[in-house]
């Protein structure tokens, strides 16, 4: 089996693959939001 050191492994693509996932998260919320927002506004 292969000798692992803590802390060694490369984790260039799961942060790339994180951030990501976080910037269409931020983004998407804020859709829903302004969503929300304009059918509380036009469907009073």
């Amino acid at each position: 089996m292969a000798e692992h050191e803590h802390g060694t492994m490369n984790t260039d693509v799961q942060e790339k693959t994180f951030d990501g996932f976080m910037s269409f998260t931020t983004k998407s919320v804020i859709v829903i939001i302004a969503i929300l927002v304009a059918l509380a506004i036009f469907f009073r």
